[in-house]
């Protein structure tokens, strides 16, 4: 009889790791669930982050794009503008009365050239005598004494005319104002 009882005990024991051991793969399973939805967050969230991140970035190289191609022939233009002025400085010398066929081309051709400039994104600062000096726009060579006390901190001269591309300034003008 007690060998009746011990495989009545044993059955028992049995019977109840079987039912500890199913509870334990439960918890386990539930928690390995857990573990896999919090994982899965996780990834998604780190694919979030990077998929925005790619996206500024595919932004901001636009942009600089962009901007590299606005200003790509800014040496070309900053070694264009002297030619310019000294085109200023004869252009102011001639005579429109006396002038011949030879000097009218060149004015035709000067022009001509101002505008391909202009095309190409190349503008002067518009700027004139009697303005209020800007140092954030203005670059002061000298100063002189005003003779009017509505004349100080005033443009009294442009030396040299300023040039922008396209938004950006690449010669200051440059000024003398009045103290």
């Amino acid at each position: 009889m007690s060998k009746a009882k011990d495989k009545k005990a044993k059955v028992k024991s049995k019977s109840t790791t079987a039912r500890i051991s199913k509870k334990t793969v439960n918890t386990n399973k539930s928690g390995s669930v857990a573990n896999l939805k919090e994982n899965l967050q996780n990834a998604n969230e780190k694919f979030l982050r990077l998929f925005a991140e790619f996206e500024n970035f595919k932004k901001r190289t636009g942009r600089e794009r962009i901007e590299l191609f606005k200003t790509a022939n800014k040496e070309l233009m900053t070694a264009l503008i002297p030619v310019m002025d000294d085109y200023d400085r004869a252009k102011s010398q001639i005579n429109n009365e006396n002038s011949s066929e030879e000097i009218k081309g060149l004015l035709l051709i000067f022009n001509k050239m101002n505008e391909i400039l202009k095309s190409n994104g190349l503008s002067e600062i518009e700027i004139s005598v009697g303005d209020t000096f800007d140092s954030e726009i203005h670059e002061a060579i000298t100063q002189i004494p005003a003779s009017k006390e509505s004349q100080k901190g005033k443009i009294m001269d442009i030396v040299e005319k300023g040039y922008q591309l396209g938004e950006k300034t690449i010669r200051f003008p440059k000024v003398v104002v009045g103290q």
